[in-house]
Parts: structure tokens; C-alpha cells; sequence
């Protein structure tokens, strides 16, 4: 806690008191939405007192203050990945930084490999659920009560509200958009095809490498999630290939546009941020 204490404490000076309501953490490939931010502040995670910093190819690894129309934003520009050598407590450190700066939702967007047929490379897919395979999770250990609650209900992980604002910006705009369960697994290697047959058969419709540490933690303080993966690779019979990251990042680049006009949008119809509930 102290830590956490020390992180914001500096993120509030460096920024002048700045109050985010809605915090965005921008996955593999996925920075463009970066072009869309009134930026008022940009801080490199090794600036920050116990930040972890991001080792990983296309995640540049800074915190930016700013606007989407006229809503105060925080967003990550980069993320953390306990297949980089990370606990989860560090994996999940910069999103409790962000509920204690004031952030009330949470959206996030990750790059993922797509285990349902009906997928096409380059799709984005909201997350309606999600399957933990990471071998540990955030809240393992002696309970923060200041966070949360030792057992956080999780049956309604990802909000519903925002999932069908999601889907209204989809029909008025003629954008596809996907909806499925993501599995999250620790990598960093890709599945073989028998892990692929796994799971699909245990109902995973998207596999990656991150996001549901960060949300179980954010649902641990009670901070309501919308999450979209980017679908940057087919992981079913007759369509696995072998890839490599310039690839994924191709994928996730022809996607950008679709992802950076629906979070857009997702934070227009938000409304005024309440009051600073930290």
C-alpha cells in the first residue's frame, strides 16, 4: 500500500492534481489511440516511484493524461505481462494507481489469437467473459481491505451497459464487432494445436497473454470493465499458420482504426465523470 501510496502521491503532483474518471490500457499493436488524446501530461513508467517498466516490442511505456472528448482520461501506453518475469501485483500495480487517481471505469484492449471459426483476422471482439489459465491470479495472498473484499464476486465481470453501448456504436457506425469469452494464458509462447483444441473445447473464443489479471484486480475495486480483443491470428483447423510478431502487429494495425473510433465513442456516451470516489 505504501508503494501504491508513493506512486499516486507523485502522479498527483507531476500532473497537478489532474482527476481521471476513465482509464484506458492500449494492448500489443494498439497505440493509435494515442492521436485522439488531448495530452496534458505524459510520464515514462521509469519515472514513476515502483513502477514496473514494459519489455515488451510495441509497448512504449508511459502513463498519458489527457482528454477524448472533453472526458479526463488516463491511459497506458504499454502494459505488464507476468511472462515478462513480473508478480501480479506488479502486473495490476499502475491499474490500482489508477482507481486511487480517481478512475471509475476501466477499458482495455488486448491483441489476441481467435479460437472461433466464425472469426476473421483483424476482427474485434468484446469480451463478455473470460476463462483464467494464468498459474496465479492478483488477489493471492493476505487481502488489501482497503482495495476490496477477500472474496470479489465475479459473475459479472465485464458491464453490460457498456457492452451494449458497444454494440449500438457497431450498428450505427457498420462496424463488425464480435462478442466471446477470452482465455487468458501466461506464454510468452504461442499454443500448439492440441492447446488450441483445449481450448476451444473448455469455451474459449480468443486466447491471450494478459487482461485478466488487470480486470480481476480492477473488479476487486469495484471498478466496472469493457474489454475488446483484437483478433491478429486464426487458431483453428485449416487456418493455423505459423506467426511471428511483425505479423501480429500488421493485424493489429489494420484494426486500429475500428478499435480507436469504438473506444472513442465508448467514452463520449460515459457522461460527466461523479465524484472522486477514492
Amino acid at each position: 500500500m505504501q508503494q501504491l501510496q508513493d506512486a499516486t502521491d507523485f502522479l498527483i503532483q507531476q500532473t497537478n492534481s489532474f482527476v481521471p474518471a476513465y482509464g484506458i490500457i492500449l494492448g500489443t499493436g494498439l497505440g493509435a489511440l494515442v492521436n485522439e488524446i488531448d495530452i496534458q501530461y505524459s510520464i515514462p513508467y521509469d519515472e514513476i516511484p515502483h513502477f514496473p517498466v514494459s519489455t515488451v516490442e510495441s509497448h512504449s511505456g508511459k502513463l498519458i493524461f489527457g482528454q477524448i472528448a472533453d472526458r479526463p482520461v488516463v491511459v497506458m501506453q504499454g502494459r505488464f505481462h507476468y511472462y515478462e518475469g513480473y508478480s501480479m501485483e506488479q502486473v495490476v500495480f499502475p491499474v490500482r494507481v489508477m482507481k486511487m487517481l480517481g478512475v471509475q471505469k476501466l477499458f482495455v484492449s488486448n491483441a489476441a489469437g481467435g479460437l472461433n471459426p466464425e472469426f476473421n483476422t483483424s476482427d474485434l471482439m468484446v469480451i463478455t467473459d473470460h476463462i483464467n489459465l494464468q498459474p496465479t491470479n492478483p488477489l493471492i495472498g493476505p487481502n488489501k481491505d482497503i482495495l476490496g473484499p477477500r472474496f470479489p464476486d465475479m459473475s459479472e465481470v465485464y458491464d453490460a451497459e457498456i457492452i451494449a453501448q458497444a454494440q449500438q456504436i457497431a450498428a450505427s457506425t457498420q462496424l463488425t464487432l464480435r462478442t466471446g469469452v477470452y482465455v487468458s494464458v501466461p506464454g510468452p509462447m504461442l499454443e500448439t494445436k492440441a492447446e488450441y483444441r483445449y481450448l476451444t473445447l473448455i469455451g474459449a473464443d480468443a486466447v491471450g497473454m494478459s487482461t485478466v489479471p488487470e480486470v480481476i484486480a480492477a473488479r476487486h475495486m469495484n471498478l466496472r470493465c469493457f474489454a475488446v480483443s483484437v483478433i491478429t491470428d486464426m487458431c483453428v483447423p485449416g487456418k493455423i499458420k505459423k506467426v511471428i510478431i511483425a505479423d501480429i502487429l500488421a493485424a493489429a494495425a489494420r484494426a486500429e482504426p475500428n478499435l480507436t473510433l469504438l473506444i472513442k465513442e465508448l467514452i463520449k456516451l460515459q457522461g460527466p465523470p461523479l465524484v472522486k470516489e477514492w
